[in-house]
């Protein structure tokens, strides 16, 4: 294949840009190419593998369905109230649970009924829900006829999610006392959410030191060195390698000793990683229990666990680490639902940040009381948990904060399904699709990773400067290097395959390495994929030896 028509200077200018960003060029200059070949057009649109984004093409169908059954039910309720045309009523708490099992009998044919009531029962059963307010949250919630009360989450819908959470993220052994959580618009606010109130109550300042365990999720890098923050940013880097040429992306114990200095004040991480999707190994984990608990006690830890249920046995940091962690889930990827837009905080009752807010200068501690004294006669007793809440919605609002209501309920019964046998099998499904898509990619780009039981491998991260070495040794490694940009390779992909892959330089990773998203083309486009990176690899290799000829 001939080179890329883009000289080295535009590659260079392109190549500041952010890797979602730098993205969207790739399918620009794909879709242009394909558009040059007359009579084209169509077809080869629908060829372009686009593997650079995170949105699954797997939907979890089972707890949309009852979701829309109760959305029937609910309308019964309301319309029981009162009912002129198209005019409904607010729905009533007693004798809902009566309503609910009666208008189950008389529907066995309504799609998702019976997996909505094998979740309402085992709701019932699991957390001691009194069935009518249960039934009535659920039902007056899907309507969406009142502002969410509590406004940081449901009342009901925090103690599923809680069970949820302590089943997935902390593998059944949850940490002793208990964990608060509010509901988010996805994780993207819960990421923005946290870092705002953090400086509004002056846990974190303009200049801080703060740690990112890269690579990472761009959004991360990003962030600290907005204007606002313009953190000091401390990187501990995923370096170990399993042999010559294959990278472990494990961190060594020198870079997680990083995180011993006092001044680090906040660390960031994405586990599993994003993009070489690894949970963190135990050795890690305990390493920075040890730091806690002897050398940093202070240090704030950002968990962002939303692949954690792709690993088998999976326990976050805010298991082991509760009283210092604030921890950040998503349901998008596991459920198929960026668009619904479902996050969590959470955050232990007994932590660090109320214990370092009711600790500040007096002067700090007036200006807060200021701040959040329109809510409370006691603002100094606000939970940081709710003065995240109360910022969310630049205070003044906060009597309308809160998740959407029939948000809120789709997240419950994404949680109870989890539950249940059947939420099970789901999850031991899309594991598998993931898994089998990432054989196929090395297969075509015959390309070799570290084996880890702790892969989620939702994406893969493959440093293709590692892997010339591994081949034709270092001489080859070097003339990439010296005559190339390190995403030359992605343009040629996308000029002259219609392949859209993202630069592992833009997630802080080697500046060589490319990332493949396995979540959303079907199986055997990413068996395509590596061929078409194996061909590009080996143009490179034949033009060093000609340049040695």
């Amino acid at each position: 294949m001939p080179r890329t028509t883009f000289t080295r200077e535009e590659i260079q200018s392109f190549a500041q840009l952010s890797p979602f960003e730098l993205k969207d060029k790739f399918i620009q200059i794909a879709q242009a190419a394909q558009a040059d070949k007359p009579g084209q057009k169509e077809k080869s649109q629908t060829q372009m593998l686009n593997a650079g984004r995170g949105n699954p093409n797997w939907v979890a169908t089972g707890p949309r369905e009852a979701f829309y059954a109760l959305g029937y039910f609910s309308l019964a309720e309301s319309r029981r109230v009162w009912t002129a045309d198209n005019l409904g009523g607010m729905p009533e708490l007693a004798g809902s649970a009566a309503r609910f099992d009666t208008f189950v009998r008389r529907h066995p044919d309504l799609p998702g009924i019976e997996l909505l009531q094998n979740c309402v029962e085992y709701a019932v059963e699991r957390f001691g829900f009194d069935k009518d307010a249960f039934v009535h949250e659920l039902t007056d919630s899907t309507i969406g006829d009142n502002y969410p009360v509590p406004d940081r989450i449901l009342a009901h819908t925090e103690q599923i999610v809680r069970g949820y959470v302590h089943d997935e993220m902390f593998d059944k052994r949850p940490p002793a006392g208990n964990l608060s959580l509010f509901a988010t618009e996805g994780g993207t606010a819960a990421m923005c959410y946290i870092f705002d109130s953090l400086m509004k109550n002056g846990i974190l300042k303009k200049g801080d030191k703060i740690a990112l365990m890269v690579p990472v999720f761009t959004p991360y890098i990003e962030i600290p060195e907005l204007d606002t923050y313009e953190f000091e940013v401390v990187h501990v880097h995923a370096s170990l390698f399993a042999e010559t040429g294959v990278r472990e992306w494990r961190y060594p114990e020198e870079e997680v000793a990083k995180l011993a200095d006092p001044s680090v004040k906040l660390v960031c991480v994405v586990n599993p990683s994003n993009p070489p999707s690894l949970a963190l190994s135990q050795r890690v984990t305990d390493q920075i229990t040890s730091i806690v608990a002897t050398q940093n006690p202070n240090l704030l830890l950002v968990t962002d666990d939303v692949y954690g249920t792709f690993v088998e046995g999976f326990r976050s940091l805010a298991a082991d680490l509760p009283r210092n962690t604030l921890l950040v889930y998503s349901y998008s990827k596991h459920y198929g639902c960026t668009g619904h837009r479902l996050g969590v905080i959470g955050l232990a009752d007994d932590n660090v940040i109320d214990e370092m807010i009711a600790n500040l200068p007096q002067p700090e501690k007036d200006r807060l009381s200021k701040r959040y004294g329109t809510l409370t006669l006691e603002p100094e007793r606000i939970r940081f948990i709710d003065r995240l809440v109360a910022d969310s919605r630049q205070v003044a609002l906060n009597h309308t904060a809160g998740l959407s209501l029939p948000q809120q309920v789709q997240m419950a019964l994404f949680s109870l399904f989890d539950m249940l046998e059947e939420g099970q099998a789901y999850k031991r499904k899309i594991r598998a699709i993931v898994r089998q898509r990432l054989d196929l990619l090395l297969e075509g780009a015959q390309m070799k990773i570290a084996d880890d039981p702790k892969r989620a491998g939702y994406y893969i991260e493959l440093d293709l400067l590692a892997e010339a070495e591994r081949v034709h040794g270092k001489d080859f490694a070097a003339f990439l290097e010296k005559n190339y940009e390190p995403v030359d390779p992605l343009f040629r992909l996308a000029e002259q395959t219609s392949v859209v892959l993202l630069n592992g330089g833009g997630f802080d990773g080697p500046e060589w390495s490319v990332r493949v998203s396995l979540a959303n083309l079907d199986d055997l486009d990413y068996l395509k994929i590596g061929h078409h990176l194996r061909a590009i690899f080996n143009d490179y290799a034949e033009e060093w030896k000609t340049s040695r000829a």
